[in-house]
């Protein structure tokens, strides 16, 4: 499986603005710039993009992980909070909220460790990466 996007720069660093595009048009020429990246301006950046593919990857990996232990979740929620810091990313941090029938607390918590050591926006993330797991 192959997944594309573009991303289109014009000027300079700072007074410049961009726009996004995924393949599956669900970002199409989504607007970008430097004060949405780093201030509150209006649009997206990679940082909250990067927080959007951990905590899918992640959750999606954990229902996986879940079903192939016998359990099936009514809901897993996840937040990632993605730290930039000096020009890289430094941290991901997981908090996880999840409604699992049946299943253990000690059960639910190694699920969820296996579920952010092996899914695939963990292994390519090149920083920290914290779990913070709640079963309700």
């Amino acid at each position: 499986m192959k997944r594309n996007a573009t991303a289109v720069w014009n000027g300079s660093g700072k007074e410049g603005n961009g726009n996004l595009s995924t393949q599956s048009t669900t970002l199409n020429q989504a607007q970008y710039s430097f004060k949405s990246r780093f201030e509150e301006g209006v649009g997206t950046n990679p940082e909250e993009l990067i927080a959007a593919a951990h905590a899918g990857c992640f959750s999606m990996k954990l229902s996986f992980v879940l079903g192939a232990a016998g359990f099936t979740p009514d809901k897993i929620e996840t937040r990632c909070d993605i730290t930039l810091d000096n020009g890289a990313v430094t941290t991901s941090e997981l908090t996880l909220t999840a409604s699992v029938p049946g299943i253990s607390a000690e059960q639910f918590q190694a699920c969820a460790e296996d579920a952010k050591a092996n899914c695939p926006i963990s292994k390519l993330l090149n920083c920290n990466i914290t779990l913070t797991a709640v079963l309700v």
